[in-house]
């Protein structure tokens, strides 16, 4: 893929063209080759920027896939609530259970960014990143645990149990459902470790299906 060449950025617009460049990269190489594997110099590359300009925009190469995970979790939010806009209140748990595992495993890069940042990408940025990054989340948080409210009559406790249950299990789950093709092909090839393939959408939703069933006295159907 060629790269697009920039001349430094002066005006804000300029800068903020810039920063959603540096972002597109690394969304771009986060989808093509998986997180862990997207480096600074990659981004920079696909940006037309050495690696040391990039660190005029973002401190390190965690601040800038912490930014993308603020983002992903702005574009998750929506999309559930667009999910269960027209579930009525006291719907069946697992109808709740379904859309949460259905949006999350139809944004498989928020999933690899959601192992990612307890482990890395909170690790190696300044103390206002992380401020700033835990604002978005409580903001998404607050407004699916309104939905569970409307929907199940959770309390606001729950509501972030349950979305803290999902987003940490589709990280992990994410990570297990997809070890690399070597490893992929050992576990469809040996019989006895059949276990070891991770279906994430039915596994995720028959455990929040569970999760939401043991909590108020709703139907688990």
């Amino acid at each position: 893929m060629a790269t697009v060449e920039f001349q430094r950025a002066r005006s804000s617009e300029a800068k903020q063209q810039r920063l959603d460049a540096i972002l597109d990269a690394a969304r771009q190489l986060g989808t093509e080759k998986g997180i862990r594997q997207v480096t600074l110099t990659e981004i920079g590359e696909r940006v037309g920027l050495h690696k040391s300009a990039m660190l005029r925009y973002f401190e390190t190469r965690e601040q800038i896939l912490l930014t993308l995970t603020a983002a992903e979790w702005r574009g998750w939010t929506p999309a559930l609530l667009g999910r269960t806009a027209r579930m009525p209140a006291g719907v069946a748990v697992a109808r709740v259970a379904r859309a949460v595992a259905g949006t999350l495993v139809e944004r498989p890069l928020f999933c690899d960014l959601l192992a990612q940042t307890p482990l890395n990408l909170e690790r190696n940025v300044s103390l206002e990143s992380v401020r700033e990054f835990k604002l978005v989340t409580l903001e998404q948080v607050a407004a699916i645990s309104a939905e569970f409210t409307r929907l199940l009559a959770l309390s606001e406790q729950q509501g972030v149990d349950v979305i803290a249950a999902a987003t940490s299990l589709a990280g992990a789950l994410w990570q297990m459902a997809t070890p690399g093709p070597e490893v992929a092909k050992l576990y469809r090839e040996d019989p006895r470790l059949a276990h070891a393939v991770v279906e994430v959408e039915p596994r995720l939703t028959r455990i929040l299906t569970a999760m939401l069933a043991g909590m108020p006295s709703r139907p688990a159907g």
